[in-house]
């Protein structure tokens, strides 16, 4: 059983622990409005982490990613006030956060457009305002392909950050999210279920001339695009017996799927030269590649024969070279390196003060 008490949605926070809400809403209440970003000690054994600051206090916070310049973070939160996950921008000190959705239904899954102007994100406001149904999870740890789902990107005021009008961008009868942006602004990514199976696709930024890039059987999903807009990371699972292809269709048909094997995969931005990276037999998600484009951070639960412990780790893109980044006895995962490879930003329970606390820490990478 990995950790985790509700369904899926990007990269994702379906792998965040547990959470005791009242608790949380308690403790949020207590941490002081003025309190924006407090250094942090890494682990004896974390050497590529220096000055660690935690930037989010109180809730669920996580999937927080940069612009590309390096001066606002958009990410998602789980907070008391709200029926489910919505989406929020800060500065990387923590300050000025920012609430960009609609305060309605799941939210999920954002990203900046090159230029700054607009916000992307996946949310479920239109078809529910409320929170999403908690899974069943009699048949195992599962996380929800949540067809509610549509693809929206919202526009922030050039001088003050906030929202402003919203588009819709892709609808479907199905799944749509996981989006993310090439820096050079010529395309996106997202993972959808629209045709039978859950796949990778691009397409414009307005939602124009979709393509779908994957097309083996089995979970292709959470792709990222490197920092030069050539290559593609992301996750499979790929399906290796007629019993998992058997429940894998069980689930599809009602919009699950069993997360317990994956691998990070690298392909070219058109979808050709795909590569299996890892060969872990475990839960590796969330990859993104360094600006160098030699070596992919991942979060995964290899090494813990329970499946529970979750850390960063780094391999070079021809599988060599793993090795541990993270060492808290709690879950650390989302990790995304800043443009210039000088900045980390990732979420984990570390310093929590109520269980399955999430919060976003960013430090300087040093190799």
């Amino acid at each position: 059983m990995l950790p985790g008490d509700h369904g899926a949605h990007c990269s994702c926070g379906a792998f965040l622990p547990p959470y005791d809400a009242d608790a949380a809403m308690l403790a949020s209440l207590m941490a002081p409005d003025e309190q924006e970003r407090v250094p942090r000690a890494a682990h004896t054994d974390e050497i590529n982490l220096k000055n660690i600051e935690q930037l989010t206090f109180g809730g669920q916070n996580a999937e927080a990613y940069w612009n590309l310049d390096g001066t606002k973070i958009t990410y998602q939160a789980r907070l008391p006030g709200y029926p489910d996950e919505q989406i929020f921008t800060m500065f990387p000190d923590g300050s000025g956060k920012t609430l960009i959705s609609t305060g309605e239904g799941r939210n999920t899954c954002s990203y900046f457009s090159p230029d700054g102007k607009y916000l992307y994100f996946s949310s479920t406001h239109e078809r529910n305002k409320g929170a999403q149904e908690p899974l069943d999870m009699s048949q195992g740890y599962l996380w929800k392909v949540n067809p509610q789902f549509a693809l929206y990107r919202r526009e922030l005021d050039p001088k003050t950050g906030q929202p402003g009008k919203m588009e819709t961008i892709l609808r479907k009868r199905e799944y749509v999210a996981e989006t993310t942006i090439a820096p050079d602004g010529s395309f996106m990514t997202f993972t959808g279920l629209f045709e039978g199976d859950l796949e990778i696709y691009r397409s414009d930024l307005d939602g124009k001339n979709v393509r779908r890039l994957t097309d083996d059987y089995g979970y292709d999903g959470g792709p990222f695009v490197s920092w030069d807009s050539k290559k593609i990371v992301y996750r499979r699972d790929a399906i290796e017996s007629p019993e998992e292809r058997k429940d894998y269709l069980r689930l599809l048909k009602q919009n699950l799927v069993r997360p317990g094997k994956l691998e990070i995969m690298v392909m070219d931005a058109d979808g050709s030269n795909k590569r299996q990276v890892t060969n872990l037999a475990a839960a590796s998600f969330a990859p993104f590649m360094h600006p160098n484009g030699r070596q992919i951070i991942f979060s995964s639960n290899y090494g813990d024969p329970k499946g529970r412990e979750f850390d960063l780790y780094v391999i070079n893109t021809d599988g060599s070279g793993l090795r541990r980044v993270t060492h808290s006895p709690d879950f650390d995962g989302f990790p995304m390196f800043s443009r210039d490879g000088k900045k980390l930003i990732w979420s984990s329970n570390r310093f929590g003060t109520v269980r399955g606390e999430t919060n976003i820490f960013v430090a300087d990478w040093q190799e």
